[in-house]
């Protein structure tokens, strides 16, 4: 183990698990992932389990008062923005063994997506603060959709397929139910923006849709901004003409994307519907405000990141 390696593993370090993640189908080849790379003579290491989102909060704001150093979550984006929520400017480092079906956190920073793997890579981690962005005060680490953007994401996270045909049948399925709101919106720049027909409204923290679509190429986890992407209705037939260059990092190639990196912005719609956190949906009303809290989260990122 590396000197770095050797410092993390002087902590007190638990283990959360998602009950319902896929985790426990192969819990045998996981756990001595764990045995071998975390479960060391200097480590004091404890494996919980959470059942449900609330059971995950409590859990994760017991470990924060019991002084553990680094709380490892397994389980996909939603269970992932739970437990971080709780982890926000307290000195617990979060890492992330990705058992869900987006894995937009771990693609971005290049943690393994078979799980035995990211328990070997992040025993060798270092440890990076992140920005956090907030929707309506409600944190998100990855993205936030609020239109059909939203809907994409609803479809494709069912399908047990990923790649780029998986999400173009998700694209079709939900285009034809959505309908598009009006949308205003300002910056803390003070630009403003009207769009009649939004179909694409994303706010990225990081730059993965998760399933290995890059919404956002240049989105940086730690710059103290968001970027905004938007996609009105009449360029959907481009974006779905160039919908392989979401998975090439290569959005900004399509035309008429828009691209804005700030601080806050306000968005203001005729009427409520659902938006998208980190791979799943809530309901949310007509204004929405979102904002940045800038490298106030501890995370572990493989020492030689590359995003997936």
């Amino acid at each position: 183990m590396s000197k770095m390696g050797a410092t993390l593993a002087k902590r007190k370090v638990r283990i959360l698990v998602n009950r319902r993640s896929g985790f426990m189908w192969s819990f045998k080849a996981v756990q001595e992932a764990f045995h071998q790379y975390w479960d060391i003579e200097e480590n004091n290491l404890a494996y919980q389990f959470c059942c449900d989102p609330e059971d995950g909060r409590i859990k994760a704001r017991r470990t924060v008062e019991e002084g553990y150093d680094i709380l490892l979550v397994v389980g996909g984006d939603g269970t992932v923005n739970t437990i971080a929520s709780e982890l926000i400017n307290t000195n617990t480092v979060l890492g992330v063994i990705p058992m869900g079906s987006g894995n937009g956190f771990a693609r971005h920073f290049g943690i393994p997506l078979k799980p035995a793997d990211a328990v070997r890579a992040l025993a060798e981690a270092r440890i990076q603060q992140i920005d956090v962005g907030l929707v309506n005060e409600q944190p998100f680490l990855v993205t936030c959709s609020m239109a059909w953007d939203a809907a994409i994401v609803r479809s494709f996270m069912k399908s047990p397929i990923r790649g780029i045909m998986p999400y173009v049948f998700a694209g079709v399925y939900e285009f034809f139910e959505y309908v598009p709101q009006h949308a205003e919106i300002r910056l803390d720049s003070g630009e403003t923006f009207s769009f009649s027909d939004p179909l694409v409204l994303t706010v990225a923290n990081l730059t993965q849709f998760g399933g290995g679509a890059v919404i956002a190429p240049s989105a940086e986890p730690n710059d103290g901004l968001l970027e905004l992407v938007v996609v009105r209705r009449q360029d959907i037939p481009v974006l779905l003409a160039n919908v392989h260059k979401l998975f090439k990092k290569a959005i900004p190639e399509i035309p008429n994307v828009v691209f804005k990196k700030f601080r806050s912005l306000v968005v203001r719609r005729p009427h409520k519907s659902q938006i998208q956190i980190d791979g799943e949906l809530i309901d949310a009303p007509e204004k929405i405000e979102v904002k940045v809290m800038p490298r106030c989260l501890k995370v572990l990122v493989p020492a030689l990141q590359s995003s997936v």
